[in-house]
This record gives C-alpha cells, structure tokens and sequence, in this order.
C-alpha cells in the first residue's frame, strides 16, 4: 500500500459522518446549554482583547493569545482550505462552513475557558494549557487515555504539512520561471530548507518569540488581504448578489459535488470549516490555556471572537472572489493556485502579488503557531526534553512536507484532527456546568 493510499485510508476512517455530528452537535448543545451566554456577550470578547490585569498569571497576553491562535487558523486554511472545498465540494460547503464557525464560536468559549481553568505551571514555571491537560486535572483517572490519545494526535496534527506544502507549491508557480531549475523535487526541497531556517530561528525562541511574531503579523497580513478582497466585491458588487444565492441553494442540493451527494457537501464543507477555525479541536485550547488572566471567563470570551475573523471574514472573502471569478468548475487549478489566478483575475498581477505574500506569511506564522500546538502535546508525553526533541523533528519535516503531494499533506493533518476533536468535545461536554457555574459567577459580579 502507496503513502498516498495510507493517508486516503486514515483520513476515510477519522472523518465518518459520526465525527460531523460530534462536531455539529456539541457545538448546539453548548450554545442551548449555556442559553447563548456566548453570543449576548460578544462585545466582551472585544473589550478584554486588549486588558491587562494586575496579580495575573500567564506566559503571553490576551491579545498575544489570540494572534497567535488566529496565525494557526488565519493562514491556508482560508487560502488553500477554501479553494480545495469549492472545487471539490462546490459553492454550498461554504454555507457549511459558515455554520461550523457560528457553532464554534459557542465551542472555542467552553473549550479555552476550561482550558485556563485546568491549567497547570510546571516545576521551571511553565504555565502549561489545552485538553490533555483539561482532562487530566479535570476529570477522573478513568479518563486519562483521552488526554494522551489527543497529545499522541496533537503530535501528528501540529507537523507543518498545508503549510509547507502550498508554501512550496505558490513559490514553484509563480517564482520558479525566473530560476534555472530542471529539477521540480530538487527546486522544492531548497525551499523548504530555506522556510525550515526562517522559522527555525523563532521557533526555538518558544512560545514568548512565537507570540510576539504573530502579534504583528496576523493584523497586517489579515488586513491586506481582507482590504484586497473587499475591493474585489465593491468593483464587481452587481455579481456578489448571485454568489451568495448560489452558495445557499448549493448547499442543500449536492450537485456540484463528487458523486452528487448533499452529505458530501455538508462533510466536506465542515471538515474544511473545522481546519479553518479550530473549533472543537483543541488546538486554540493550547495556547489561550497560557494568556495571562485572573479568570477563565475572560480568556473565553476573547477566544470565542476567532471564528468571526478567521471563517466568517477572510473564509467568506476567499470563497466570493473565487465564485466570481468562475474558475471554480475547472480543474486547472487547485488549492492556493486556485485563490491566486481567482485574485489575478480582478488585479492582474497585483492579485497574484497580494494572495503571495500573505500566502508566505500567513504560512510561516501558522508553522511558529503549530511548532507550539506539536512541542507542548510532546511535552505532556515525554517532558521538557521531548519538547526540544520534537522542534527539531518539527522543523526537519518542513523539507519532507515540501515535496509529498497536497492530497497526502491534508490527510495527515485532516485525520490527527479528527482524533483531536473527540477527546476534546468528550471533555468540554462533561465539565461545562463547570464553565456555565463559572461564567454566572463572573457575569453577577
């Protein structure tokens, strides 16, 4: 059996209909459980985005925390992710995206609070956050394997494969005619040698240097593209109209999909929905569980903000300029390539320039974020020591991921997400009368 038919079996197994309900259905039960508490309070979240607060314990601020969870969200997931759902799934997955991210705005609220609520600071005084550490603290010992099924999953999930892989891809496009290269597999393990290095010198800084890097990467490289594609939509606003009726009556018929299938476009719209904004999978759980913060609540509510940025903007944006462009129902493009002549279509070269750079940068703060998410669930299994082994495994497997192909990079990550979530939602389900006694406590005073 071939790497890529490995994968293809993994990814098969990992994203059965079950895992949808799971995701789809926890994230009902948390916004009916907690009587929409984190929806009336939205404008919490934007209000202590940037609070800081005395006597308060954390490695890095709310707002640090948040970037740098956004720089592992706002990257090729809204980029490639989008493209790889349209043309395979067809303009509704988009609708169904959109319903993951309004769902995960209730799921990230309860999976981050908990997050710092079960926190936990290691003998060197590291303050350490996310599911394995939820369960262990939270729940009984009988739960135990769940918390070393998602480290062993977070290892897996956090390798920088989307990343690298269509990092690569744009470059080898759209910069490889200017250079002398026979060799595609050779021109494709120079540049991930080269963006190995480039992250290489924050990623060992740890998590102080990766939020610092993100804190300014994350606005500016969001704000250019944000700003890029609106003016895409407000020159051709006499077509948005006719985008957004065919996202909606796609996605209930299925007939742009493979096979022809409603449950196709609704599986591969939240599984790409999932990827985007993290929702239930514990990966934004790593990083919140360390902001600085003298309550859970707090940390909650600046976490559940990320799906409105990262799926129901720059996802959305993505997803019109491409419908648009009509590029979608052919298949000479794909994934980052697809969103880049989408942009060229309406901007000439400029387009291709703009999806470039934020595709460069988007993808080396993702990788920063997801060397993180990898190290910390090493951590928990194999200590301080396994943590600093695990970078340098990390930033070995940029090259590798450079030169395997798209369908097997998205699988791996796909299907360790898979096993992510379930340990996750289990845990948040069973402690969030503990998040709801927290949140009316804080809510009274």
């Amino acid at each position: 059996m071939s790497f890529a038919e490995i994968t293809n079996l993994f990814v098969s197994l990992a994203w059965g209909p079950w895992l949808v309900f799971l995701l789809v259905g926890s994230g009902i039960f948390f916004s009916f459980f907690s009587r929409f508490i984190p929806f009336r309070n939205l404008k919490k979240g934007f209000k202590y985005m940037f609070q800081k607060e005395a006597s308060s314990e954390g490695s890095i601020s709310k707002y640090q925390a948040l970037s740098s969870a956004l720089s592992g969200t706002i990257g090729l997931g809204n980029i490639a992710g989008v493209a790889l759902a349209i043309q395979l799934a067809g303009p509704g997955a988009v609708f169904w995206m959109w319903i993951t991210a309004c769902l995960g705005i209730a799921t990230k609220f309860f999976t981050c609070s908990l997050s710092v609520m079960y926190r936990e600071k290691d003998s060197d005084g590291t303050i350490l956050g996310g599911p394995m550490y939820v369960i262990k603290n939270g729940l009984s010992s009988k739960w135990a394997f769940l918390a070393y099924l998602f480290a062993f999953f977070g290892m897996i999930g956090g390798l920088p494969a989307v990343q690298s892989n269509q990092m690569v891809q744009i470059i080898s496009e759209f910069a490889l005619p200017f250079f002398s290269f026979d060799n595609q597999l050779i021109f494709n393990m120079i540049c991930g040698l080269i963006i190995a290095v480039l992250a290489g010198t924050v990623i060992i800084g740890g998590l102080t240097r990766i939020a610092k890097a993100s804190s300014w990467l994350v606005p500016i490289m969001g704000g250019l593209y944000v700003l890029t594609a609106t003016f895409i939509l407000i020159a051709n606003f006499e077509n948005v109209p006719s985008v957004i009726k065919i996202i909606f009556s796609d996605a209930f018929t299925g007939t742009s999909v493979a096979g022809g299938t409603l449950m196709g476009v609704i599986m591969y719209g939240i599984q790409r929905g999932a990827f985007s904004n993290e929702a239930g999978i514990g990966t934004e759980a790593l990083i919140h569980g360390t902001a600085k913060t003298n309550n859970p609540i707090k940390q909650g509510f600046v976490a559940m903000i990320g799906p409105i940025f990262d799926t129901l903007l720059i996802c959305t944006a993505t997803a019109v300029v491409i419908i648009l462009s009509g590029l979608w129902m052919g298949d000479q493009y794909s994934g980052v390539s697809l969103t880049a002549m989408a942009f060229q279509t309406f901007l000439g070269s400029a387009g291709i320039a703009v999806v470039f750079l934020c595709v460069v940068f988007f993808g080396i703060s993702t990788i920063f974020t997801y060397s993180y998410y990898g190290s910390v669930c090493a951590r928990f299994l194999f200590g301080p020591k396994g943590q600093r082994v695990y970078l340098y495994i990390f930033i070995a497997t940029i090259i590798f991921f450079a030169s395997i192909s798209l369908d097997s990079a998205i699988n791996i990550i796909d299907g360790s997400f898979a096993m992510m979530a379930i340990p996750t939602l289990i845990s948040s389900i069973i402690l969030a009368p503990k998040v709801i006694a927290e949140a009316n406590k804080f809510l009274a005073r």
